[in-house]
């Protein structure tokens, strides 16, 4: 029983140092490519800086709209994806279907491009009302006016 357990041999500490090697080159190629990939839609999503540009409350004859200019300030265009309103920042209806939008792609050029957008609303003298756009990366550009 002695000699058996003399007989039995580790591997070679070459063989382990190379397996510890190509064990650790392995481990940073994934993380490599793990912080190279998140980096890169972080960075995408952060390109894009929408913001209010302006907000109209108006009339056609005895016809009333609301129409909004959005800029983008940043370095990716955004495409617009939903648009919400309300007389409340908790009561949010969404009137995507019947906002029109100019361009028609919906996309907020890069580097100060704008889009307007309008539609048919029967908005009130003196209240406040709640707007949220939101693009197909998922930012949000929460606002608030007071029709005239």
């Amino acid at each position: 029983m002695n000699r058996l357990l003399k007989a039995k041999k580790g591997i070679s500490p070459i063989l382990a140092t190379l397996l510890l090697i190509v064990i650790a080159v392995a481990a940073v190629i994934v993380t490599y490519a793990w912080v190279m990939t998140f980096t890169t839609t972080q960075t995408g999503q952060a390109g894009a800086i929408i913001s209010e540009a302006n907000t109209r409350f108006y009339n056609v004859s005895t016809t009333k709209y609301i129409g909004i200019t959005l800029m983008n300030s940043g370095t990716a265009d955004a495409k617009i994806t939903a648009v919400y309103l309300g007389t409340s920042s908790a009561n949010l209806e969404d009137v995507t279907t019947s906002v029109t939008f100019n361009p028609t792609t919906k996309i907020v050029a890069a580097n100060g491009g704008s889009i307007i957008t309008s539609w048919l609303y029967d908005w009130a003298s003196g209240q406040r009302y709640y707007f949220k756009f939101i693009t197909e990366a998922g930012q949000q550009i929460p606002f608030d006016r007071v029709a005239p």
